[in-house]
């Protein structure tokens, strides 16, 4: 062969493989250049892959907490659902989890997708964000009953502090559908496959509940690790302005930003896995169980979280107001020690938070009073927790101890309002999540 003619052959052969690759490219439908209200942005080469070196810390999670009521049959068929999720950490990857985990069926999952939104509380996404996810390098996944799947990474720029939108769409029945019942967050549904509509003009309906996902990861450079807070609804933040991000997980991620630099305190982001009425002990109904205890999830939403360094455990309160006349001090502490002998086991470091006051609130009761306080009593000796936060000596009434100040005071005399759950984050000491334990083996 010539040599003129080996040019011949090989240009010949690179030509035919930059035409499949195009083909290819096309064909899973990334922008081509022309003027689409739906579009995937044009991805960098190779977009599956990080970008970068970093850690893989968690940006956002959530607990599943049931089924949700009406979607027995259905679950969302043939609609598309759009997330929006906060975000407490930066990256240049993302990965997402979804969750079938109340499902009686196989969910079928035919397209997903994840960006950035284009201003806070929209459903329409910010430009050149908009990717597509794929799972083992299919769009199409099918999630057990019962189970769970992660997608492979997608290069996309998530900035801290920002929403994320994460869309999914099923095509057939699949009901009922893993929600987490109060997001305080407006999510939004579709009809049809709306999943790579970057203008958020079809998504007309709103929902004040997360369907599905569950993480959102990054790989990071600006974050170490992730610390988790297990809770109940004073975590969830029930009473917290909706769409406002107040929730006091939300203002200790952002001191926890602000300190960066300043002090030697650690660089974490922050994910809430609070439910409301959840209790230390005791489980909801249902198989799996709805609502299930801290003791149940322990395991999936604190240590199967991403990155996790540290631990914060806010609980116990439900397990007084929700067993009359019968909660025990000693079992709600031996419970709580449970949760810490199990974070010791992987190293992590625990903090402890004491439970805040309730007079006023329809489950007062003395008795349940003196069980508070007893619990609260343990707490400060330091037998239950590595270390612990005091909200309640930091949000009850000087002048009458058993209720919360009036200004902190959501109106239910239970739960703080966005004033009270900013002074939860104001008066935790960062440096309390610094450190770690040796891990028994």
């Amino acid at each position: 062969m010539t040599k003129q003619h080996g040019y011949a052959l090989l240009a010949a052969m690179t030509a035919l493989v930059v035409a499949i690759s195009a083909a290819i490219y096309i064909g899973v439908g990334i922008d081509d250049g022309t003027q689409r209200q739906e579009t995937f942005a044009r991805a960098p080469r190779n977009s599956a892959a990080p970008a970068s070196t970093g850690v893989w810390v968690g940006a956002w999670a959530t607990s599943p907490s049931g089924a949700e009521p009406g979607t027995e049959t259905n679950g969302f068929a043939d609609r598309s659902v759009r997330n929006v999720v906060h975000t407490t950490a930066a990256g240049t990857s993302a990965r997402v989890t979804l969750s079938n985990l109340y499902g009686q069926q196989p969910l079928t999952i035919t397209h997903a997708s994840l960006a950035v939104a284009a201003t806070t509380n929209t459903p329409a996404a910010a430009a050149d964000t908009m990717r597509r996810l794929t799972f083992a390098g299919n769009p199409t996944v099918v999630i057990a009953a019962g189970q769970q799947v992660v997608s492979d990474a997608v290069r996309v720029a998530i900035p801290h502090d920002s929403d994320v939108l994460i869309t999914t769409y099923a095509p057939t029945a699949s009901g009922p559908a893993t929600y987490h019942a109060h997001a305080r967050q407006i999510s939004y549904t579709a009809e049809g496959d709306r999943v790579a509509d970057v203008t958020g003009e079809p998504y007309t309906t709103q929902s004040l509940h997360w369907r599905y996902v569950t993480a959102l990861d990054v790989l990071s450079n600006e974050s170490d690790g992730t610390v988790v807070v297990l809770g109940d609804s004073l975590t969830d933040g029930i009473t917290s302005t909706v769409g406002e991000n107040r929730r006091w997980t939300d203002v200790l991620s952002d001191r926890l930003r602000a300190a960066v630099g300043t002090s030697e305190t650690p660089r974490y982001s922050v994910v809430n896995e609070g439910i409301s009425g959840n209790r230390v002990l005791t489980d909801g109904n249902g198989r799996p169980a709805e609502n299930p205890s801290g003791l149940n999830r322990f395991q999936r939403d604190v240590l199967g979280r991403t990155g996790v360094k540290a631990v914060v455990i806010d609980l116990g309160v439900n397990d007084i107001l929700r067993n009359p006349g019968r909660a025990d001090p000693d079992a709600i502490t031996t419970g709580l020690r449970q949760l810490v002998d199990r974070a010791h086991a992987r190293g992590l470091r625990v903090v402890g938070t004491t439970l805040m006051p309730f007079h006023g609130h329809r489950g007062y009761s003395d008795q349940r009073e003196s069980v508070r306080r007893a619990v609260n009593d343990r707490i400060r000796s330091g037998n239950v927790f590595d270390t612990y936060v005091d909200f309640d000596k930091a949000l009850r009434d000087p002048y009458d101890p058993r209720r919360l100040r009036s200004d902190y005071d959501s109106g239910d005399h239970l739960h703080p309002s966005d004033k009270g759950y900013e002074r939860m984050a104001e008066v935790f000491d960062l440096e309390k999540l610094k450190g770690a334990v040796p891990a028994k083996l």
